[in-house]
Formats: C-alpha cells, sequence, structure tokens
C-alpha cells in the first residue's frame, strides 16, 4: 500500500485526517481494521495500537479539523468531532 492509499483508507475508516511524511516510493503495511477505533481513545493510544505498527520509523501528523496538529491526549470522538466545523 503506498502512503497515499493508506492516508485515504484511515480517512474513510477512521473519520481522522494523518499525514505521513516520507519518501513517495515506500510501500506500509495495509490498514485491515473493520471498525473505527473506539471514540474515547486518546490520539496517542489510537496511534501507538493502530498506526505506528503500521508505519515504523515515518513521520506521522494528525491534522484536526483546522489543520492544526491537536494535543496527543485529546480524545478521538473530539477530533472527529472537529471535522464536521469545516
Amino acid at each position: 500500500m503506498t502512503i497515499k492509499e493508506f492516508e485515504e483508507t484511515v480517512w474513510r475508516l477512521e473519520g481522522i485526517r494523518l499525514v505521513v511524511r516520507e519518501t513517495v516510493d515506500v510501500q506500509v503495511d495495509d490498514y485491515d481494521y473493520q471498525n473505527a477505533a473506539n471514540r474515547t481513545w486518546s490520539i496517542a493510544e489510537w496511534l501507538r495500537n493502530r498506526v505506528e505498527p503500521c508505519l515504523p520509523g515515518s513521520e506521522i501528523v494528525v491534522l484536526d479539523g483546522q489543520g492544526e496538529q491537536p494535543n496527543r491526549r485529546k480524545r478521538l470522538d473530539t477530533l472527529r468531532g472537529s471535522y464536521a466545523a469545516e
């Protein structure tokens, strides 16, 4: 899976904007989840448990609805809600 495909898959399933800073041609593991992560998880929990294992060594940036990097302690439901305010 390409970085672009990974970012798009995360957006469709999780409803979270993610930017992976990596070389264009790198291939990464598939994001093979069927359901979105628990809404009460923090961004840090979600990254640690789901995203980072697929992207070892890559720089991962989460963006909120205003295009800013939220605190990693923010809950996923709050983060997801920020996109509706766009």
